[in-house]
């Protein structure tokens, strides 16, 4: 058992010192990440103009809401995991794994989890500076069952996340270009994932569309422990919705592993 976990260890080592070496990339691109975020402030103080509160929440609830999910980006969004799974797959680097007593797929999350700890700690630097002009708009509700619910949520959309990504690389067995494949769910993600905006703000008009988000894996990507931390879920809803993340956990999970056992059988033909 130690040596199993000894070798995704390893790889989650490499995997940091080689993000490392890319930390100016991640560091410029969190700076930048605060001129989005200025975007969002004039957007939706724009759009609070004479209104109190949208769909029950107040503007600083719904700046909180940016500034955690903006960070939430940082720490847990897939980036360029499903590229770089199906270069592995095209330059047939992906042989390696088959001859030694590793799985690529816990291989390659041990590397997302690297290059997210890396992505999210330096966004946190930008955003310490800027606290001073965004202290006055952070409102984060104070009950301790949000920190022992949102944490695992957190877990468990990073997980999503990666299998995500991890399944479109896959698709590489089958297609020489997966690009349309990825813009395709990056675009119904940024929708149905909450970060063009707050999912509930649907409940007035479009509640159907809400209510159907709620069985998909895209809601439990960005937007459910946002939700969480950011006070727009109820104890009770928080519980619901972490069952059917699990269950979308565990769903994509065993489709992974049925693609990779597909594509195993057709990229050993091919290359035979």
């Amino acid at each position: 058992m130690m040596t199993s976990l000894a070798k995704y260890r390893h790889a989650f080592l490499v995997g940091l010192q080689s993000n490392i070496v890319y930390r100016w990339n991640f560091g410029i691109r969190a700076l930048f990440s605060l001129f989005h975020l200025a975007f969002v402030f004039i957007l939706w103080g724009a759009a609070y103009s004479g209104q109190t509160d949208i769909a029950g929440f107040d503007l600083n609830q719904t700046l909180t809401y940016f500034i955690v999910i903006l960070m939430m980006q940082f720490f847990i969004g897939a980036q360029n995991e499903d590229y770089q799974i199906s270069e592995d797959i095209r330059n047939g680097l992906i042989n390696q794994f088959l001859l030694k007593p590793i799985n690529y797929y816990l291989y390659r999350f041990s590397i997302f989890v690297a290059a997210r700890m890396v992505s999210g700690l330096l966004a946190l630097i930008p955003l310490i500076i800027a606290l001073p002009l965004l202290k006055d708009h952070i409102v984060l509700p104070d009950e301790l069952w949000r920190l022992a619910l949102g944490l695992p949520a957190m877990f468990m959309a990073a997980i999503i996340q990666f299998t995500i990504a991890y399944i479109f690389g896959l698709l590489t067995f089958w297609f020489l270009e997966i690009q349309s494949f990825i813009i395709l769910s990056l675009a119904i993600e940024t929708v149905l994932g909450g970060q063009l905006f707050p999912l509930d703000l649907m409940r007035d008009r479009m509640n159907w569309l809400f209510n159907l988000s709620q069985y998909l894996p895209f809601y439990y990507q960005m937007y459910f422990p946002t939700a969480i931390f950011t006070g727009r879920l109820d104890q009770a809803s928080t519980l619901t919705g972490l069952a059917l993340q699990t269950f979308w956990v565990l769903a994509l999970l065993a489709f992974a592993q049925f693609l990779w056992t597909r594509g195993l059988r057709r990229h050993t033909a091919v290359g035979g």
